[in-house]
């Protein structure tokens, strides 16, 4: 099992409830092909380095993961059509 963290800015003109089930939802696809969810780390609203689908702001969030080397191409795969993600990051950490 690979260790990885998935990072997720989310947009910031939904709402609460609708953020929080995007960060659901995601997590569900990492259990879904086969992934354990060990830490989701809230980083709240901050600036974004420049403007992206004409929003200066976004939620970030960080979720940490461990699966095989199938998963995060599967899951990358299902976040880019969401529309509430503006942008994701999934990297390999090292041991």
């Amino acid at each position: 099992m690979n260790k990885y963290e998935l990072a997720l800015v989310v947009s910031a003109k939904i709402e609460d409830e609708a953020r929080e089930a995007v960060v659901e939802r995601v997590k569900g696809l990492v259990a879904r092909f086969g992934g354990t969810v060990t830490e989701v780390e809230d980083c709240g609203k901050k600036r974004l380095a420049y403007e992206i689908q004409k929003m200066r702001e976004g939620f970030y969030y960080f979720i940490q993961f461990e699966s095989d080397a199938a998963c995060p191409g599967e899951v990358e795969s299902r976040i880019r059509i969401m529309e509430d993600v503006i942008r994701f990051l999934c990297v390999r950490k090292e041991d």
